[in-house]
């Protein structure tokens, strides 16, 4: 009759506590995206290949490999990934019983004028009743058990689990942004070549110039402010290419850092730049962002673990049951602790649950909560962030590629135009300004295209990336 008053208690206290969890309305995240990114539904996607399928340019693809096994900052994100299974392993075993070992031995004398000091003299006066000194000699196993009726701990390993799927999502969003990293370093270094080769020619053509110039000086058919403006040009050009070395040292350098190796010559072929070939980029569908960009999936993950949270702290406002035992030998002298007559055991059952004073576990759950409706909205903005990010490189190439192709017969007029200015001032039928402001019209012009075709390039890497492709 007593254990049934006890188990009503309990429930009672149960229920009023279930009664009292303050309310908490989950935000429903919104993960709809658009049917298309344009009139196709065709779902061939280009972030399902391969990355060494996707760049052709063998040297690329040794960097890009160099990068993923020495590059610094990953490895570092790899341990942080092992610490996340860690935490798994920790929230685990914290609701399996804890068993644990334990001895003690120790000597007492108790004062003569207490309770104990009385039974003390009884024995002086009884020798044969016990001991003068009293010892205490203990081995003993001691067992404690949470018993996880509201799935608290349970909700908190699976929590820990989903932090560590999101780490590892991470992880292959770094994956994708170092491999767009080390492919834009290497463009933008293919275009720095470019630029010192066209600089150079550039400087031989304006060196034969102004040594026509010269010549027309000689035969008075100049003056010496033509001669003037034409080396003008040329240390103008020559000057353009220290600026360039120093911006492919740094390039360089960089692509050396991402690689986690010290400065050495870099391979490259400079002339494959002018001569890339840019496929139809196939983009497929928008809900396929939602499985290939680790960067959403991560924010699912963060979303799925603050769900978790939010249940965790609810179980705050329950009861918890814990049980306890132990099981061991005791005597006051080490001789008799062998004996079965020194086994002692106990069993006992804690019930705990807050009833006054709940401040601060309502502040976690109100935290817990809007940490969960943070996620949501972190998880709505990663999509939308992709979605975006897909439209703007759809749009990129496609005015990239036209902008390669303008700009490729502006260099061709330019080019022609340089040739018929110098036979028309060596004729006398042009001035000398028309041909300095050909020659510079014409390099500005062939800098720009190399520049189109580098964003080009970069748009090639960026939509990969946009996608989702690179990580697997």
């Amino acid at each position: 009759m007593k254990n049934k008053h006890i188990i009503f208690l309990f429930l009672l206290v149960a229920s009023f506590n279930a009664c009292t969890i303050p309310s908490h309305t989950a935000r429903k995240e919104n993960n709809q995206l658009p049917d298309a990114y344009n009139q196709s539904s065709d779902t061939t996607n280009i972030a399902f290949r391969s990355w060494r399928q996707y760049f052709e340019d063998h040297m690329l693809v040794t960097l890009i490999d160099s990068a993923l096994k020495n590059n610094q900052e990953l490895n570092i994100l790899m341990q942080e990934i092992e610490m996340d299974k860690n935490e798994i392993t920790a929230r685990k075993g914290e609701y399996l019983p804890f068993v644990s070992l334990g001895g003690a031995a120790g000597i007492e004398k108790t004062g003569r004028y207490t309770w104990d000091g009385l039974s003390e003299e009884d024995l002086k006066a009884h020798p044969e009743k016990g001991p003068k000194h009293i010892g205490d000699f203990r081995m003993a196993a001691f067992a404690s058990w949470e018993l996880d009726v509201w799935k608290k701990l349970r909700n908190a390993k699976k929590s820990a689990a989903l932090n560590y799927l999101s780490t590892i999502e991470g992880k292959n969003f770094m994956i994708t942004r170092l491999i767009a990293e080390i492919a834009h370093s290497y463009y933008e270094l293919l275009a720095l070549d470019n630029i010192m080769e066209i600089l150079q020619q550039n400087i031989e053509l304006q060196t034969n110039a102004l040594r026509i110039v010269k010549l027309e000086k000689e035969a008075a058919k100049v003056s010496q402010l033509a001669v003037n403006r034409f080396e003008a040009q040329l240390l103008h050009t020559r000057n353009l290419q220290y600026d360039i070395r120093q911006q492919i040292v740094e390039t360089e350098n960089r692509i050396h850092f991402l690689t986690g190796s010290f400065p050495s010559a870099l391979p490259r072929n400079a002339a494959g730049f002018r001569s890339m070939s840019f496929e139809t980029i196939k983009a497929g569908i928008p809900s396929q962002l939602l499985s290939r960009r680790p960067d959403i999936r991560q924010a699912e993950l963060n979303l799925a673990a603050a769900k978790m949270n939010v249940e965790v702290a609810r179980a705050n406002f329950l009861p918890s049951f814990r049980l306890t035992a132990g099981l061991g030998l005791t005597a006051f002298n080490p001789l008799y602790i062998v004996k079965p007559e020194s086994i002692l055991y106990n069993l006992a059952g804690d019930l705990v649950a807050p009833l006054v004073n709940r401040n601060a576990i309502k502040g976690l759950y109100a935290t817990a909560s809007l940490r969960q409706t943070a996620a949501a909205y972190l998880y709505e903005q990663s999509i939308l962030n992709a979605y975006i990010e897909v439209l703007n490189q759809l749009a990129q190439l496609d005015n990239y590629a036209k902008s390669v192709e303008t700009k490729s017969k502006e260099v061709d007029i330019l080019v022609q135009s340089i040739d018929i200015s110098n036979k028309l001032f060596t004729s006398a039928r042009a001035d000398y300004i028309e041909v300095l402001l050909t020659q510079r019209e014409a390099l500005d012009s062939k800098i720009e295209l190399v520049e189109a075709r580098l964003k080009q390039a970069q748009a090639k890497v960026n939509i990969y990336q946009a996608l989702g492709g690179g990580w697997n």
